[in-house]
Order: structure tokens, then sequence, then C-alpha cells
């Protein structure tokens, strides 16, 4: 449902964050980028969804066709739901009110200015309860636990209605049984769905727990493209550097836009 063809990504002053990479992503499939930071994990996933500007390359979406304009990628990112590390929600408004956020782009800009219909209330309701915070609803979210947090950021990208949802490093912040618990509710929710997933990962564990196909990413450049099972000593050396990937060579780090953060609070209600 997705196909990426020779996509790269070059940054200002020549910094080469992303190599010609060609993927393609099957419909329900749940895709794990594994590889040290600065590798260029995500800036593959904003490429995908637009938040970086692919310097070559084409990205083709069933349905669509060729991501190539202005409306092309408006209809992509409709579908293509977005889960942050730091969550994105707004503070002062309540649950409800954060997963509604998910429902704008289906509305016109004058639209969105008064109380959404009945039906997005009750669409949004619904996302709630299936990651199990229906009884949290009307709390605000910064009365919210990080884990908490996270699964509304997950309820979210689901108002929208996607067929294909990107999460980076969505677990990071988190305590690794919270991770696990967010992780596989992601991974249930998906899989019953259909929804394609790619989500970047540090934990090679969580990764070997989830994945259908892992792709390892080193120093730009898809160095790997297999099962989670496959991740034994040698495949972690090409990824790595190492066997142990918690004591990897320091890489050089991507150079994403400085105002990525203000990108990606943009493109979760766009």
């Amino acid at each position: 449902m997705l196909e990426l063809d020779r996509i790269s990504v070059t940054y200002p002053g020549g910094v080469e964050a992303l190599k010609p990479a060609s993927l393609s992503i099957g419909e329900g499939e749940f895709v794990v980028l594994l590889g040290p930071s600065g590798a260029g994990k995500s800036t593959l996933l904003r490429a995908i969804n637009g938040l970086v500007t692919a310097t070559e390359g084409r990205i083709v979406v069933d349905g669509i066709g060729e991501v190539a304009d202005a409306k092309t990628l408006r209809e992509h990112r409709r579908k293509s739901a977005m889960v942050f590390q730091q969550h994105q929600l707004i503070g002062r408004l309540s649950a409800l009110q954060n997963t509604l956020t998910g429902r704008l782009s289906y509305h016109s800009a004058w639209r969105t200015m008064l109380p959404l219909p009945r039906a997005e209330k009750e669409h949004a309701l619904a996302c709630l309860e299936r990651v199990g915070l229906l009884d949290m609803a009307l709390r605000r979210a910064d009365q919210l636990s990080g884990g908490q947090q996270q699964r509304v950021g997950i309820a979210r990208a689901l108002a929208q209605d996607p067929t294909l949802m990107l999460a980076d490093e969505p677990v990071a912040s988190l305590d690794p049984e919270t991770s696990r618990r967010v992780l596989g509710l992601l991974h249930r929710i998906c899989r019953a769905d259909g929804i394609a997933v790619i989500v970047s990962l540090h934990q090679v564990e969580l990764a070997r727990e989830f994945a259908d196909r892992v792709i390892g990413i080193s120093a730009g450049r898809v160095v790997f493209d297999g099962a989670g099972e496959a991740l034994d000593e040698t495949v972690l050396r090409q990824i790595y550097g190492t066997a142990d990937p918690d004591h990897a060579p320091a890489p050089k780090p991507d150079a994403p836009p400085a105002n990525d953060a203000a990108g990606s609070e943009a493109t979760a209600i766009a």
C-alpha cells in the first residue's frame, strides 16, 4: 500500500541524512526501524509524511498514486497518522478534545472553528475506549501519566481512520513495562484494523517481539530488511557496528530542520 522508490534526503550544507532507499510496505504490516541515534530513522519517517521534502525519489500510495503535489500530499497525510515521542498533546485540553484534533482534516478551516458534530465526538470516544481511556475522556491531558498521554496520542491517530501509522520512537520516554504495554496496544489495534505501521525503536527486544519486519538503518543507508527473529549478533553488527546496541559507537547526527517540533504539531492536526 506504500512504495518508496529511491527516496533520499540531503539537508542544507550537504548532510546526506538518507541515502537512496527503495521499500514497499504492505497492508497491515508492522514494520520496525532500528538503528543508532542519527542513523536516518526519523528522517525516513518524516520524508514519508512530507515533514521533510525528499531530495530525490518518489512516494507512491495505493488509492492516491504518486505523492507529487499539494493535493496528493494532503490526501496522503489524511490517511497517514503520526504518533510522536513527546505526545504533542495540548495540555490544557481534555483527552477527548485532543483526540478530536485527529478529525480536523475532514473539515474545512471555517468549520473547525465551531464545535464538531456529535458523530465526531462519538467516534473520538470510541477511539479512547479502544486504548482503555474512556473514563479519562474529560481529564486534562497534562493531568495524565506519560503512558496515558501516549495512549491518547494513539487514540488521536486512530480518529483519522488511517491506513498507515507512523510512530517516531513512541515509547522512548516510557519505562520498560509501560513501553511494552503501549507498543502491544498499538500492535493489536493495527493488526485488527489492517493498518500498516512503521515505528522507529531503540529497543531490540521489542523489535523481536512485535515486528513482522525489521528495517535496519546505519549512517543513512538501509543495511538490513528481514524478520525480527533474524536479529542475531551478525545483523546487529551490521546495524550498530557492535552486537551490543547499548554500546554502539556514536554516529554522525541527523540534521532535522530547526522547526521540526512545530511542523510535527501542525501535521498532527493537518
